[in-house]
């Protein structure tokens, strides 16, 4: 007798129109994933992105598109009791450090009632693995570099990433309480193309373009470690296939690994694993530009940190995979991006 071919995996992905979520989408998709896509557009910024990145999905086989908040008591429990998705990645949040300050409720609400909403939706309908996005402003005052996943990070400088740690022990009693393998991951600096405006390669771009100054934070004395959007979704498909598993005991966890003695959750950092000086990142700019730009130098934005640097090992132990685009690369990726949707 023939054989049948194997029902493709469902994937419920929260924040589908977002910069990450429409990668992950697309590439969820090329893979065979149904996917189901769930976005607010809110307009912390052009909705106009937004609803590009949705429509570009929608032309494509087995998405369905939810335009709905995840924080609606009861919405998500009811899209997963319909949906029966194998797989949950968590994206949707409300971003920003510098925000944060200015509209904290909003936070509150994106990021912690509706992570909540997820977690009793999962208890009640639990996936095979659900994978939740976290930042590295989660290492806050740490100075100890590159941050690896055991270090401890209980000390936050913005309230965006208090929410995020937050969502992490939130994540963490569910996968005890209900034993939900549980994923975190703590992305660092992602850019790229379909990027958000509210970031420095964006506003950068923009900036040089239209010949107007930029600011540049504490400076010039900072360091990020910049991640192209392509290696994080790489590093996110991997990991959905490695769900964590409770070991019997603390001896049971490997050194270096993130993992819970007492439940299937584990913390994964996805970056470069390369800090660059934020002057050496204008100057990538400026070659994909091919133009100079105006420097406003500025004291340090409060919530910021001066450095961030990932420890990559664990990503790479539990996958194989190492982020491996190089600045300059993912820069004139961005700037040709750019370029095309604006007609500059």
């Amino acid at each position: 007798m023939p054989q049948t071919a194997p029902a493709p995996r469902t994937a419920l992905v929260t924040g589908s129109a977002g910069f990450i979520g429409y990668h992950l989408c697309a590439r969820l998709l090329e893979d065979g994933f149904t996917v189901i896509g769930l976005d607010a557009m809110t307009d912390y910024y052009d909705v106009a992105l937004k609803t590009r990145r949705h429509a570009m999905l929608n032309q494509r086989p087995g998405f369905t598109a939810v335009e709905a908040r995840l924080e609606e008591p009861g919405l998500l429990a009811g899209l997963m009791a319909h949906q029966a998705p194998e797989i949950v990645v968590h994206l949707a949040a409300q971003a920003g450090v510098r925000y944060s300050i200015e509209a904290p409720r909003s936070y509150v609400e994106s990021n912690l009632v509706g992570t909540f909403e997820l977690l009793e939706a999962a208890r009640a309908h639990p996936p095979a693995h659900m994978l939740l996005a976290s930042t590295s402003s989660v290492y806050g005052a740490n100075t100890d570099m590159p941050y690896a996943e055991t270090m401890k990070a209980d000390m936050q400088m913005s309230f965006y990433a208090a929410t995020k740690k937050a969502g992490e022990a939130m994540a963490h009693a569910y996968a005890h309480l209900y034993a939900l393998p549980t994923t975190m991951f703590r992305f660092f600096t992602v850019y790229g193309p379909w990027g958000r405006p509210d970031m420095a390669l964006f506003r950068f771009t923009r900036a040089i373009l239209e010949g107007r100054p930029i600011e540049v934070y504490n400076h010039g004395d900072m360091m990020r470690d910049f991640t192209y959007v392509d290696d994080l979704v790489e590093g996110i498909r991997l990991l959905i296939d490695v769900p964590p598993e409770r070991p019997a005991d603390a001896s049971g966890i490997a050194p270096g690994d993130s993992l819970s003695p007492v439940a299937p959750w584990r913390v994964v950092n996805i970056g470069n694993s390369a800090p660059v000086r934020l002057l050496d990142f204008i100057t990538a700019v400026e070659a994909a530009t091919g133009r100079r730009a105006e420097k406003i130098m500025m004291e340090m934005q409060p919530g910021d940190v001066p450095a961030t640097w990932a420890d990559g090992g664990l990503l790479t132990r539990l996958t194989g995979y190492a982020p491996k685009t190089g600045l300059e690369e993912g820069v004139r990726r961005f700037v040709a991006w750019y370029r095309d949707y604006y007609g500059v």
